[in-house]
């Protein structure tokens, strides 16, 4: 079995969709079914400049009057980001992520996830490579004494594919690093999904979900009366279930892998059907149903409350 939680980024207003505040969206996760939550280390959510002590502690309060816990934070990071050398752009990234880690401490948070670095275009890509590694030791190494574990999601453009990124894991070396991995980018660059996750499931500490649709692009070429086919098709998020990533094998290659861990729900995205709150509500519970559906998670976790 998995077990469910909801990306509070999902109702953070970032690509249109509707804003509830952390404490609000406790709350309506928890009318819905969800027992455990991710929040986004962002405005307008758990911002390191705006979330203090007494707003922390309401929020603890909430999440306790709920029954829902906080496991994970989402940081958001690019190891690859700074230009200008004079300015300790890697040190600002590692203190945010540490703060946020010790922000999460009074809220039952024990996993923090990070990215990796976007590509530059000055193209050099070992630079960034042993960049990164030394960025992700030493949040690990901050992490560590209060029991938290750093979790690598494959989203930027560095160690993106499977095999890349278990090599970048074995290079940070550090017990408490491990993986954030999704099914979303392998499917998208043509993984076999059962493979890449059943490769990644023992170093996995989470998944994050969503679905998605793809449409091929094209640019009118008057003067052949015909047009261009453009190499990187329009992707959009759709209701679980109903996009064309293989959930089930992605699962199933997770399972046999030995991962039966956190499966957060996430929407990040433009959304088709809008995003309005009645359809972010259906999109959340849609997975929920998708997964009891499929006997991933037990049936008791998607009745709403």
């Amino acid at each position: 079995m998995f077990t469910p939680a909801l990306f509070s980024v999902s109702y953070a207003g970032l690509w249109g969709q509707a804003v509830l505040s952390l404490p609000n969206f406790v709350r309506h996760a928890a009318r819905m079914g969800y027992r455990h939550v991710m929040l986004a280390g962002k405005r307008p959510h758990l911002s390191v400049l705006d979330f203090h002590d007494a707003e922390r502690s309401a929020l603890r309060d909430v999440m306790d009057e709920c029954g829902v816990s906080a496991p994970i934070i989402g940081a958001y990071v690019d190891a690859a980001g700074g230009t200008a050398a004079e300015v300790p752009y890697l040190e600002m990234q590692i203190a945010y992520v540490d703060q946020l880690a010790r922000m999460g401490t009074p809220l039952g948070t024990n996993i923090v996830r990070v990215f990796t670095g976007y590509e530059r275009s000055d193209g050099d890509t070992t630079r960034v490579w042993n960049t990164t590694v030394l960025m992700l030791r030493e949040m690990c190494d901050r992490l560590q004494p209060r029991g938290q574990v750093l979790a690598v999601q494959n989203h930027h453009d560095l160690a993106v594919e499977t095999s890349a990124l278990l090599e970048l894991l074995s290079d940070v070396n550090r017990p408490n690093c491990k993986l954030g991995f999704d099914a979303w980018s392998p499917a998208l660059r043509g993984e076999d999904l059962y493979t890449a996750a059943k490769m990644a499931a023992p170093h996995t500490a989470i998944t994050t979900n969503a679905d998605y649709v793809r449409f091929e692009r094209f640019a009118y070429r008057p003067e052949l009366i015909n047009y261009d086919r453009r190499l990187t098709p329009l992707v959009r998020a759709v209701p679980f279930g109903t996009g064309f990533i293989d959930y089930s094998a992605f699962f199933a290659g997770l399972k046999d892998g030995g991962f039966t861990g956190l499966a957060t729900y996430e929407m990040c995205s433009p959304l088709r059907g809008g995003g309005q709150i009645e359809n972010l509500n259906r999109y959340a519970q849609t997975y929920l149903e998708w997964m009891r559906q499929h006997g991933l998670i037990g049936s008791a976790m998607s009745q709403s409350h």
